[in-house]
């Protein structure tokens, strides 16, 4: 299998050799060698002009949320390095003045709030507005594209963290949901797609044959992206989601918590594919930072029926059921968004906590799901690129 950076590089679209291009990357942007993709299409003659970084930097310099990075000149490369992560999240036209393309190699990881599909679409957005071209090397989704779980997003919870009606796992490359966005959601920009080669859409990163590099310093396995799709809910309230652990969104827990309780009550719902490990741990930054929690840990045992999202409603039900009084609801901001709760811009409306706070099944929670998932299905389905 052949990612879209390696097609480019070994002369699959030679009519961008020519053009004067940006690049939107950050450490996962790696060719199959594992040269950072900058690097191997300067050395291979590309121009080059301008480096964009996502959340985390171009280089992957920021650890948390909400870190800005400043424009700076890059160390290995010396070229303008744009932040589009803090008060700017899309190019502005003196960042695009002087490209004929603007090529955008962010590895994703198939989940709406993560940011880097929005910050594909605001540089698309701003392509169509500066009349440059747009160009997706296309990765694999690292969870597979042949399942979609929970919510779609609706009006009125948009935010940084989904701007577009897109399921919490969507299962699409950045390429399908680009071709998505820019025909059905009238973004309308000169989009160019260079789709992988050989991929299909039940291959899970490790069906690739491609190297690892973590996407985000908070996601540094496989095994955490196959539970992010649901613990990343975790970050709407005051529970730890293991963020200043190793295991970050293996570990959830909270210092109000008693292990063994919350994991005899998670067993109670007989979820598929996972087990649960009464554990503790103690942050060194962000919730509960420097102090013990009592939780859980995810252990996967079977990929193909774990379902994260339910697992993670069940998760937050169990800590509220649990600890009443303690348990609480993050308050904004959260992504930049200023009014709206974080669990219901994560969740993509106000379900999720409404029916927590009274006491809802899981069922109830996720009543009208699959309806919503079909019709996102139909809505993609001309857009994909992978059997």
């Amino acid at each position: 299998m052949r990612a879209g950076i390696d097609r480019l590089l070994a002369g699959e679209a030679d009519h961008l050799r020519g053009a004067a291009c940006g690049l939107i990357v950050h450490p996962a942007s790696v060719a199959s060698d594992l040269t950072f993709s900058a690097d191997a299409l300067l050395g291979a003659g590309f121009d080059v002009r301008a480096l964009f970084g996502p959340q985390h930097g171009a280089r992957g310099e920021k650890q948390d949320n909400m870190i800005e990075s400043e424009y700076y000149a890059d160390p290995v490369t010396g070229l303008p390095v744009h932040s589009l992560y803090g008060e700017t999240r899309k190019p502005t036209p003196e960042m695009l003045d002087g490209l004929d393309a603007l090529l955008f190699d962010l590895q994703d990881v198939g989940v709406r709030v993560f940011t880097f599909v929005w910050t594909m679409a605001l540089s698309m957005e701003a392509c169509a507005e500066a009349g440059v071209r747009f160009v997706v090397l296309d990765r694999p989704n690292p969870i597979g594209c042949h399942r979609r779980e929970g919510p779609v997003l609706r009006a009125g919870f948009e935010s940084f963290v989904g701007l577009h009606p897109v399921p919490l796992r969507h299962g699409l490359t950045c390429a399908e949901l680009a071709r998505w966005l820019n025909d059905v959601r009238g973004i309308a920009c000169e989009l160019e797609v260079i789709a992988c080669e050989g991929l299909r859409r039940r291959m899970r990163w490790s069906d690739t044959g491609l190297p690892w590099v973590r996407p985000s310093p908070n996601l540094p396995t496989l095994d955490s992206c196959e539970v992010y799709p649901g613990t990343v809910l975790v970050e709407g309230t005051n529970l730890s989601e293991g963020r200043g652990t190793t295991q970050p969104f293996e570990f959830v827990g909270a210092p109000y918590l008693d292990a063994r309780a919350f994991v005899e009550r998670l067993d109670g719902h007989a979820l598929p594919g996972v087990r649960f490990r009464p554990c503790h741990f103690e942050p060194t930054f962000q919730k509960h930072a420097g102090t013990i929690c009592g939780g859980a840990q995810l252990h996967v045992t079977d990929v193909e029926r774990f379902q994260p999202v339910r697992t993670s409603v069940a998760i937050l039900s169990a800590a509220k059921e649990l600890a009443p009084e303690a348990f609480a609801w993050k308050s904004p901001p959260y992504e930049y968004e200023g009014t709206i709760a974080p669990i219901d811009i994560l969740w993509g409306h106000s379900g999720l906590r409404t029916g927590v706070d009274a006491g809802a099944t899981v069922d109830e929670v996720l009543h009208g799901v699959d309806h919503e998932l079909t019709d996102f299905g139909d809505s993609v389905a001309r857009f994909l690129l992978y059997e």
